[in-house]
């Protein structure tokens, strides 16, 4: 072998860093060979078409090592320069200090927050896994493909790994091959300052295949343990032995980790012969990937799409479902979804659940359930449950791995095909907001269904009330959150978090407590309303009051609207079912929903955090902005006085002042 075929990559990775002034050489150093035996000798990968479907996925969970990533993905042909190597950590570069999708082709996870991206790699192993059980036929085998995962240290010991590598060995995802780059060191100490456990021991304890290479040096070590874990049943975990910031003057310690090498890079370039120029790549480096990367997954592409040019003429209507599911062409036929059976008095979780359930009949993509609470939130995915030996199952028993579960599902949405959706109560959304962040930062299509929006749920008491969690949720940029008001703004909800919002991800809100069902004078026009964010849901002839709320607060606000009408003052009330989209919509829009001649109110039972820039200065918030109670909770309400007399009272003190 030509040692500068291998360490051009580390030079590269190294050269960007120093050039930079910013990044971590270490792993760049001693993560190399793994990664250059599975790009050259593993993966199954087209450089020119890196959206290939069939494509085996990789991704670098230790995301720091963004340099080493991108200097591979140079090198085999993505659409990575060297120009963009110079501007690595640069502002608008395409080489940003951890990897994004789709800033950087050929990168398959946003990654950085340490152990999302292992979760990530288990959604795109169950992804795979359902899809080859739904699609594959005999002799065409059009969806099989392997997901790797190079991990570091700080990875495995992240909460959400646990959880992950748990599901993973349940069902048996033999198809994820994780390489753990074991170099002991971790960016304040030695791992060993950290944690004890045996880590292979713990792997095999979740049910996975365990394997060791002792010198991860050795490329032909490594590419027997890959082609061993191949045959596995078993998700396989190989743990590679290596020595952080290999051929560093300081190499083995804390201090190659996360700054650049300055003047030592000489000391590297000479460890490993070699006499190139900054950024400088001899010819012959070049033409071995391109011959071994490039021609070979251009041969193999041609060859699944030879393949499946066949099997759609053979199966004409799986072949025209699969392409459809790829290109995310959901269809859902307006007039019948309006059909769904409208109860007069019922939960939106029961709603949600109704509304889900015909969604699912229709859009076989829809994949999912809860953590452990399919019965609370109406969220079980049809086909039985997904399993080893049930592949076609579409509910997902995710356990009580509320942070994997969100992380699982953005890798399902990464690898396409599928549309996840995943349930939890709205106040354990605390547990999902990093995954619910990064599916919002890649700007991928997953909706996550919260029930029990407020402190009406009542005897569960503070830990179960949602207070500041909607405030939270509603920061998130690129984030849809719906809180709908009865059944007719639910199904609307999932139509526009299904149709309309494929470039990012959904959250709607449910209540536990029953609704009533809002008389509107045009229903028809709900689904462009919802569309919209804010709308005018009921109003009275020339209104000098505005009362603006959400969800459950609807009906509540219609109750205040009788008694101000009592008074002899004139209402309107605007539904803000999507806070966020409400805020997209033009100026013009906006203020013609939001009169600011009137006195305007907000209701919402939640942190008035984030209401006061619809208010003016003589408006009143009307929300809860301290931790809630546990009990019944019409007693609740009533303790902290949130009802129609006390919100209508205040109001009308207001023409007092």
């Amino acid at each position: 072998m030509n040692k500068d075929n291998l360490n051009a990559i580390r030079i590269l990775g190294i050269d960007a860093i120093n050039k930079a002034n910013s990044g971590h050489p270490g792993i760049v150093l001693d993560a190399a060979p793994m990664c250059y035996t599975l790009f050259t000798d593993i993966m199954n990968i087209n450089p020119k078409n890196s959206k290939w479907f069939n494509r085996d996925r990789f991704i670098l969970s230790a995301g720091h090592g963004s340099a080493l990533l991108y200097s591979l993905l140079h090198l085999t042909g993505y659409n990575v320069s060297i120009e963009d190597l110079k501007n690595f950590r640069q502002l608008n570069s395409i080489t940003p200090g951890h990897p994004e999708y789709e800033i950087t082709d050929g990168v398959e996870a946003t990654t950085g927050p340490l152990g999302q991206g292992l979760a990530m790699g288990v959604g795109m192993a169950l992804a795979e896994s359902h899809l080859g059980s739904r699609f594959n036929k005999d002799n065409f085998k059009i969806i099989d493909h392997y997901t790797y995962v190079v991990c570091g240290d700080g990875d495995l010991q992240e909460g959400i790994s646990h959880e992950a590598i748990s599901f993973a060995g349940r069902y048996r995802l033999n198809k994820l091959i994780v390489l753990h780059d074991s170099n002991d060191i971790q960016l304040d100490a030695q791992v060993s300052a950290a944690q004890v456990e045996n880590i292979s021991m713990k792997f095999q304890a979740v049910n996975w295949n365990t394997l060791r290479v002792n010198d991860g040096e050795n490329i032909e070590e490594i590419k027997k343990a890959i082609l061993k874990a191949k045959k596995s049943n078993k998700p396989t975990y190989i743990e590679v032995k290596t020595v952080i910031g290999v051929g560093a003057s300081q190499q083995g310690t804390t201090k190659v980790h996360g700054a650049p090498l300055g003047s030592d890079i000489e000391t590297v370039k000479k460890y490993f012969n070699w006499k190139y120029k900054p950024f400088e790549i001899p010819n012959d480096v070049y033409e071995f990937y391109n011959n071994n990367v490039v021609e070979k997954g251009k041969k193999l592409n041609k060859e699944w799409d030879d393949l499946f040019k066949e099997y759609k003429s053979n199966y004409k209507e799986l072949g025209l479902e699969l392409e459809n599911a790829i290109s995310k062409n959901w269809t859902i036929d307006i007039n019948e979804i309006k059909k769904i059976n409208k109860k007069a008095n019922q939960a939106t979780r029961v709603s949600s659940g109704e509304t889900f359930n015909y969604l699912a009949s229709k859009i076989k993509s829809l994949i999912g359930g809860s953590a452990d609470l399919s019965e609370s939130t109406k969220i079980k995915g049809p086909d039985g449950n997904y399993d080893f030996d049930n592949k076609d199952g579409r509910n997902i028993m995710y356990g009580v791995r509320e942070f994997a579960m969100s992380a699982i599902n953005n890798g399902i949405a990464l690898h396409g095909g599928l549309l996840p959706i995943e349930s939890g109560f709205f106040v354990f959304s605390d547990y999902l907001k990093p995954a619910i962040r990064l599916a919002a930062l890649m700007k991928i299509q997953k909706l996550s269904v919260f029930t029990h929006d407020s402190i009406a749920v009542g005897e569960d008491g503070p830990t179960h009330q949602p207070i500041e969690q909607l405030a939270m949720l509603r920061s998130i940029p690129n984030l849809s959150v719906y809180r709908p008001c009865d059944m007719a703004e639910t199904i609307a909800s999932y139509y526009d978090a299904i149709i309309n919002n494929k470039k990012n991800p959904s959250v709607i809100l449910a209540s536990r407590q029953n609704l009533e069902e809002i008389n509107r004078k045009d229903d028809s026009r709900v689904f462009e309303d919802v569309n919209r964010g804010g709308y005018i849901i009921e109003e009275d002839a020339n209104p000098e009051i505005t009362l603006i709320s959400s969800g459950s607060e609807i009906s509540l606000s219609i109750k205040v609207k009788n008694l101000l009408n009592k008074n002899n003052k004139n209402v309107r009330i605007i539904s803000m079912v999507n806070m966020n989209n409400f805020l997209k919509q033009d100026i013009s829009y906006q203020n013609k929903i939001i009169d600011k001649k009137t006195k305007r109110f907000t209701i919402e039972l939640s942190s008035t955090f984030g209401w006061h820039r619809f208010i003016g200065d003589d408006g009143i918030a009307f929300g809860i902005d301290d931790f809630g109670h546990s009990a019944p909770f019409n007693d609740v309400l009533q303790h902290i006085k949130f009802n129609e007399e006390e919100i209508a009272k205040k109001i009308l003190n207001t023409y007092n002042k």
